[in-house]
């Protein structure tokens, strides 16, 4: 038995020393895999990060500029750089490429004919040439990607944008739509576009509104994309606070207080002129005339407490307003007298210049039926939200209506529907859509136009909803002129 347990005893010795050799081995690999926190468990120290090798380029040669063979200077700054990294730089590629006389010359000054760029602008565009990465502030956003362009450099001009296209605000947005223009940025030129078109009825704010330009707002109005809420008269509102506010920048309230000193304003200017004139056709307000006239004021004039307010108001031209009474008279006789049935098929670009365009805001869930105010041609149209679904129904003996109701058997609607749902900034963070459709319904006939996923839905949600209820006008045939017969 001794000597067993003597060759067991000496047996595990070989075991331990075996252990010891591979723990030594561990803590001399350089390369080893193991984590920080495996390596204090086996007792090795830990291991210390290295520079690395673009963080010395851009402290070294850029900040302190050693062995720098040329020196630039700009804005009474300079900057003493490498040619081998400035060429980098599509302009200044081109400069020491050429025949040009600054490609001989160690030191040049730069011409900078861009009020946008400043000397911190050129500064981030400089060490962009000597490292991988560049933050940048949404705040100087604008001015870097102006020296970027003019110093043609493709990488940091397409950061700023990525840039600008993530950090989009009502703070940000009018600032980054005119930069998007000045240097080509098509992408974020329309993510600005489709922010405000979501934003400017949804999110209405003093600031925002006095940024707008005549151009940028005749864009949104006329855009069959805008995102209305409520009814086209809030359009109508809307514009009014905006025309204000363009002619009274020095205006400073709460959104509240708006519309009323708006009101108070355009009704003193009429008294103070002793003014016929509607005010769109006086000379202060015709550079505003082409922004309301992408209104569709057939479905203003359709409700008449917003008819009132419109004349009233006397802001657009009697003549106007004249001609599209004249044109919904006839919409209104088409269907009692002709039975029209509705619109049988979608003509989109018809579709998106002549439909009623309104909305809705869910504040949080729950169940909501609703019908939007105006005269709608005999289709009472009442929507529901229940359990994530959007129903239509075409009401005519169920529930109470204000106005006639068509007794037809069987009435067509054209429409598209969308839903969306924005983050305090104001970026969709989940949208839907029901796409262009014409529902047949027979009365008091209801139908699903929209499932939506429980997953995606987000609230407050923003419903908004193009309309047409009668067919398109066909216009009169030519009568035939009799031919004056000879003498």
């Amino acid at each position: 038995m001794g000597g067993l347990g003597s060759r067991l005893a000496g047996g595990a010795a070989p075991a331990q020393c075996e252990c010891e050799r591979r723990r030594k081995r561990r803590r001399r690999r350089p390369n080893c895999d193991c984590s920080d926190s495996e390596a204090e468990e086996a007792g090795a120290p830990r291991r210390k990060k290295l520079k690395s090798t673009s963080k010395y380029i851009y402290q070294t040669l850029f900040l302190a500029g050693e062995n720098s063979d040329i020196t630039i200077c700009a804005l009474g700054q300079e900057w003493h750089l490498h040619k081998i990294y400035l060429c980098q730089s599509g302009y200044f590629s081109s400069m020491f490429s050429g025949s040009w006389k600054e490609s001989s010359m160690n030191y040049i000054e730069l011409e900078i004919p861009d009020h946008n760029i400043d000397t911190e602008a050129l500064q981030v565009a400089f060490g962009s040439l000597y490292r991988d990465d560049v933050l940048i502030q949404p705040s100087r956003v604008v001015t870097i990607l102006a020296a970027a362009c003019m110093l043609q450099l493709d990488g940091l001009i397409q950061q700023c944008g990525e840039t600008m296209k993530e950090t989009i605000s009502s703070k940000t947005v009018c600032g980054f739509y005119a930069a998007a223009g000045t240097y080509g940025l098509d992408s974020v030129n329309q993510k600005c576009l489709e922010w405000l078109l979501n934003n400017l009825m949804t999110h209405q704010s003093v600031d925002l509104l006095k940024e707008l330009s005549i151009g940028l707002m005749e864009k949104l109005i006329s855009s069959p994309d805008l995102f209305v809420m409520q009814v086209e008269m809030d359009v109508y509102t809307a514009l009014k606070k905006w025309m204000f506010l363009q002619l009274v920048p020095s205006w400073n309230g709460s959104l509240k207080q708006l519309l009323t000193d708006a009101d108070a304003w355009f009704s003193k200017s009429r008294k103070e002129t002793c003014s016929c004139s509607n005010f769109l056709d006086t000379e202060q307000g015709q550079k505003f005339a082409v922004v309301f006239g992408h209104i569709r004021l057939q479905y203003v004039i359709n409700d008449l407490t917003s008819a009132k307010i419109i004349e009233r108001d006397m802001i657009i031209s009697s003549g106007c307003l004249a001609a599209v009474y004249k044109q919904q008279w006839f919409a209104m006789l088409r269907t009692e007298q002709d039975n029209d049935l509705g619109p049988k098929e979608i003509n989109k670009e018809e579709f998106e210049l002549h439909s009623m365009r309104c909305g809705r805001k869910l504040a949080k869930d729950g169940d909501y039926c609703w019908r939007w105010t105006g005269f709608s041609f005999g289709f009472d149209l009442l929507v529901t939200y229940t359990n994530r679904f959007i129903i239509f129904k075409r009401n005519t003996l169920s529930q109470p209506c204000n106005g006639a109701v068509s007794l037809l058997a069987r009435r067509n609607i054209a429409f598209r529907l969308r839903l969306a749902s924005f983050d305090s900034n104001g970026k969709v963070i989940c949208n839907r859509s029901a796409g262009y459709q014409v529902l047949s319904l027979e009365k008091d006939q209801e139908q699903i136009v929209l499932n939506l996923d429980s997953r995606l839905l987000m609230f407050p949600l923003y419903i908004c909803c193009n309309f047409l209820y009668t067919s398109p006008e066909t216009k009169p045939e030519a009568e035939e002129q009799p031919v004056p017969s000879e003498n």
